[in-house]
Parts: structure tokens; sequence; C-alpha cells
């Protein structure tokens, strides 16, 4: 689907949707519990969708209705081989790979998109050392079978908090006792954070040391009262950073203020950006100020990259955003596609090893922002095209559905005019 943008949101009040990072976790948590459970999640997305088509595979029966996932859990043991459709969602195929070894399932897990090409290693290889077959790396589908072993799992902690996540399901799972070993720098900890607090929540416990987590084993998923997915603060920056570029306020609602995502730091960047930043109780305005460029490290929250580019795009001064080199193994090599899509729209912008830098002007041109199946760059056009001069359109546009369906809607929503090119 192509979408051309010919009036660019005006302001006004949205709520954030749910987190699908944190509806991951609490899914996957209840499906593994010893009884019933639900789970309060006002949206749902492809992402979303995959996991609980994994976990129903699996035996657990996920019903969705009115806002609500009712959850029967997956019964143990799991006879014949079952079939893992993880679509496009890497945080799917990375987190329930290790359960399904937990649990010694034969499956296939089947992925779409540019997933076979995203990195398995060295969760890969660490799964294969401690007890399962796993098919050769790169295939598609992935077929697993055997028992995972309880034992000392080594990870670097900067290539993907997701490795370190999955193993936290899985682990607690075995009869004897685990330790993960963090080699290297973490980054994205305030994901591992929310894995940690999902766990916490249904009676699993992961004691943190300096450099390493110890998981017991023999641990027992236990659902208490019915759990709620929080608004997220990785689309609502898409929101935020528009009050921060254009000529009326934003106003995002259902935010914890509180919250463990480490993407609230949004707030923190805008700020020193110039932008000005109103919190309320669960709520946020943003409006434009006197923007000037900023030195950003991006380790802990990548996925902000892009919607911090185009505001960077339209800074006075020049914006470093540094430790970014993870972007290249998302959906697309984001670095890359962020730096062409800004380009495309008349941005200053430079592409450097794991950094990107960017010249601030006072406005856009306009343009096309080809997506690349790539929901983040889909929205970044559309934030992109409240400091153009000319109409954009976007390629792709229909990749908002991996985690915001209604994400043109909530635009139209918010003054701006966002049509299908037949």
């Amino acid at each position: 689907m192509t979408i051309k943008i010919t009036k660019p949101l005006q302001g006004g009040t949205i709520g954030a949707i749910a987190s699908k990072s944190q509806a991951h976790r609490l899914l996957i948590c209840a499906a593994l519990s010893s009884k019933e459970s639900q789970v309060n999640c006002s949206e749902k997305n492809n992402d979303i969708n995959a996991t609980v088509r994994c976990l129903n595979a699996l035996g657990a029966l996920i019903i969705y209705e009115s806002g609500v996932f009712s959850i029967s859990p997956i019964k143990t043991p799991i006879r014949g081989e079952r079939i893992l459709d993880c679509g496009e969602s890497g945080s799917t195929l990375r987190f329930m790979l290790p359960v399904v070894c937990a649990l010694g399932a034969d499956a296939q897990f089947r992925m779409g998109g540019r997933l076979p090409s995203r990195p398995l290693s060295p969760l890969y290889e660490e799964l294969m050392a401690h007890g399962c077959a796993i098919s050769p790396y790169g295939m598609n589908p992935l077929h697993v079978s055997g028992y995972l072993k309880s034992g000392r799992y080594t990870m670097p902690g900067n290539i993907s908090s997701q490795f370190i996540s999955g193993l936290m399901f899985a682990l607690p799972l075995l009869s004897g006792d685990s330790m993960i070993m963090i080699t290297g720098d973490m980054e994205s900890k305030p994901y591992i954070d929310m894995t940690i607090s999902a766990l916490k929540d249904f009676g699993v416990v992961i004691s943190q040391g300096r450099h390493s987590y110890t998981v017991k084993g023999k641990q027992h998923y236990t659902p208490g009262k019915t759990v709620d997915v929080e608004g997220d603060w990785s689309n609502a920056a898409v929101w935020l950073c528009a009050g921060a570029v254009g000529s009326g306020e934003l106003t995002v609602t259902n935010l914890n203020m509180n919250t463990l995502q480490g993407d609230r730091k949004i707030l923190d960047f805008l700020e020193c950006f110039g932008a000005r930043v109103n919190r309320g109780d669960d709520c946020v305005t943003v409006m434009r100020g006197e923007l000037r460029g900023i030195d950003i490290d991006a380790a802990d929250t990548p996925d902000l990259v892009p919607v911090l580019a185009a505001v960077a795009s339209v800074a006075k001064g020049t914006t470093f955003i540094r430790n970014a080199g993870r972007l290249r193994i998302k959906e697309t090599d984001r670095l890359q596609t962020v730096t062409a899509a800004l380009s495309s729209l008349g941005a200053d912008i430079i592409e450097a090893k794991d950094d990107l830098i960017i010249n601030g002007r006072s406005r856009l041109n306009g343009g096309t922002v080809v997506a690349s199946n790539d929901h983040r760059l889909a929205m970044l056009g559309a934030l992109a095209a409240t400091v153009c001069d000319n109409p954009v359109t976007i390629t792709d546009a229909d990749a908002v559905n991996k985690s915001y369906p209604e994400f043109f809607s909530d635009f139209a929503a918010l003054g701006g005019i966002a049509e299908e090119v037949i």
C-alpha cells in the first residue's frame, strides 16, 4: 500500500496503544502458567498475533475478546510435531525458541520477510550446546527438537537483549539451576528489566549479579490477579516528536510515567533538543521550542532512532546519534534506510559506522519515503511530513500493521490527511 500525505497532522490528544513488548512477555508467562489467566490489552498487532499463534500451536488456548486475552496454559508433555508461524516477528522467534527447547517440543519455526536472515547467533549455538538439535543456521523453516539442559549460558550484552529474555523464560522450567553470563557492555537493559518484571508477576524469580543472572530451576509460573498491558512508549514517541517539530501542541494519554520501558527516555531527549515537555500523571504534552542539535547515545533505545533523526533534521546545528549499530539487524538496516528516507525528503544526514550525523535545516522539501516493509520507516515518513513543504508519499505504508494497525486512523484524528494511492 502506498500512502500520500497531503496535510500533516495538526496536534491534539491521542491515547497510547498497548505495548507489544510487554504483551509478548505477559502472554508467554501466562501460557506457561499452572492455571488460566487474563491479560488486559487494548489492541493487537501482527507481532502480538504471531506470539499468540505460536503459543496456541504448542497447546495453549488464547482467545481475545473486548480488549482481553483469556489464556488456558500449555499442557505438557507436548506430543507430535508443532508448526510455529512467527510471521516477521523477531521477538516471537527469539523468545519462543528457548521456550520450545525447554518444553522438549518437536517444532518447526516458520519465518517471513527478512526474519530468516536476522541473526540467531550466539543463542543458536548455546541451545545446541545444551542438548537441543536445530536444523542448519539460516534454514526456513527451522526445525527444533530435544530437551534443553540447565547450566551456564554465555551471551554478549550488545547483540540482542531478546536472546537473554528468551533464556529467562525457558530456564526456570528446567530441573537444575542455570546462570546467564553477560560479556561486554549490556545494551537495551530496560528490556531485560521488563522481562524480569513480567516473570515476577507470575511468581518466577531471577537474581541479578554484576555481569550475570542466576535462574533457579523447578520454578512454577503462577498467575495472580489479571495483569494489564501498559501504553507503548515506542509508538507514542512518534506523536510526541510530532509535537516537538509541529506548530500545535500534542498530548499522549495512557502512559505509565513510572514504566520500565526504556523508550520513556524520549522525554529527556526532546527536552535536550529544546522542546517544551509537560508531564502529567498518565499523559505528556509536547510543544515546539527552539530546537538545537544534541549528542544521543542510542545503545538502550535503538527503536527511537528513526523519530529522533526526524527531529534532528530540523534542529539547529548538528546532532550525533551514536552506538546504533544494532539497527543494522532490524526489519531493515535502519542506519541505511533512515538515512535514505530522510535524505529523500531533503535532510542533511550522514551514515557512519554505528552512528548518524545530522545537520539541521529549517524545513524539509518532501518527496517519497521507501518504507521497505519496515513499520518504523513508514511512521518516520508520516512524522517527517510535519516539517515538509510538499506532500510526502510512503511506499509499503501497510508495514505499520506490524506494531500499530490504526496508525493512519490516529494520524487523521490528529488533523492529518493521508490517502491511499491507487
